[in-house]
């Protein structure tokens, strides 16, 4: 079999599924946490893999607050931002969706108007050093409550506080017992200011969280939705609005959403026309990045360059990129795989 990891290093991407603080390197984690000593997460890169070993979802959350605690100044905001951005372009990221949990950072004291500026800054710089454009997804942290929602939809829809990059308004953390319906009126919100809406849905629950994430939130894409492919005719819905899934295959493996990689779901999404995208979700805090995802695509949905490709393509038609820049990405991706299968 072919060694798809040289093509899949220079494969232009996009990535629509990617956790701000969750994908912090273990070289970030450890400099942020030996600037704050109180805390319990490791200072040494190499003793946090074991920290990242996760029994379930629950303890899971746990070790992804600890990170985020993690982040208490501006300058912490702004370091994270720029380095995940520098390990985005190392694997030729030309676009990303960032999800953001700005609630996380102004309740634990970080002035709201500073925390604007820090990731913008970051991400100006970014594009303007290593050419990665960065979006913002601004999402609720559900284990936080209603609370944590009028604050993220303030956040999101003040004018002179919402950032440029700005895309789209999201809804994470468990979904066992915290109903998708409850946030409806704060999606009503950020949908009225202009914001798409993609919330975390059927990850750790089954398909009516997302048919809720739909109805009630108006979904545009579904973070996970793994649980999607239990209901026939919820499947044939997103094929045809071209509801896109924001697949994560490792992270579902890590948090025990899925039993293990062979059992993964992503093959029927595929076989029943769904609009799929593969992304890494919490890279270092699983082991995993981006060109490593696009491996275990191609392992299990069989795929070659071109295979490759189209899924690289998939995320690009599914992002919230302007139209030229959409048609820019397209053409880098032809140009390189035409080039690549032409040796």
């Amino acid at each position: 079999m072919t060694d798809l990891h040289p093509f899949i290093a220079g494969l232009p991407k996009a990535e629509l599924h990617v956790h701000h603080v969750g994908s912090a390197s273990p070289r970030i984690v450890a400099e942020l946490a030996a600037r704050h000593p109180d805390s319990k997460v490791p200072t040494d890169p190499e003793a946090l893999a074991d920290y990242f070993t996760f029994t379930d979802f629950a303890h899971f959350i746990d070790v992804y607050l600890s990170v985020v605690d993690l982040v208490r100044t501006p300058e912490d905001v702004r370091l994270l931002t720029f380095e995940v951005a520098r390990d985005m372009a190392r694997q030729n990221i030309r676009y990303a969706e960032l999800t953001i949990t700005p609630y996380s950072s102004t309740r634990r004291g970080i002035d709201e108007n500073a925390f604007m500026e820090a990731i913008e800054d970051a991400r100006k710089a970014a594009e303007a050093e290593f050419g990665t454009v960065l979006r913002w997804c601004f999402d609720i942290p559900g284990e936080a409550g209603l609370e944590s929602a009028e604050e993220t939809a303030r956040l999101a829809t003040t004018d002179g506080l919402r950032p440029e990059g700005l895309v789209s308004f999201g809804l994470g953390g468990p979904e066992i017992g915290v109903p998708r319906p409850q946030f409806k009126p704060y999606f009503d919100r950020a949908r009225a200011a202009g914001l798409r809406s993609v919330p975390h849905a059927g990850e750790t629950t089954g398909p009516e969280t997302v048919w809720d994430a739909i109805r009630d939130l108006g979904a545009e894409r579904i973070g996970h939705g793994t649980s999607s492919v239990r209901d026939p005719e919820l499947l044939a819905y997103l094929a045809e609005h071209r509801i896109a899934l924001e697949v994560c295959p490792t992270s579902n493996i890590a948090t025990r959403a899925v039993a293990t990689l062979d059992e993964h779901p992503i093959r029927q999404m595929v076989d029943a026309g769904v609009l799929v995208t593969v992304n890494s979700d919490d890279p270092p805090m699983f082991g995993t990045d981006l060109n490593n995802e696009y491996a275990v695509a191609a392992r299990l949905l069989d795929l070659d360059e071109r295979g490759l490709a189209a899924l690289a393509k998939n995320a690009v038609e599914a992002s919230f990129l302007d139209e030229a820049g959409k048609a820019r990405i397209a053409a880098e991706i032809d140009a390189y795989t035409d080039a690549w299968t032409a040796r």
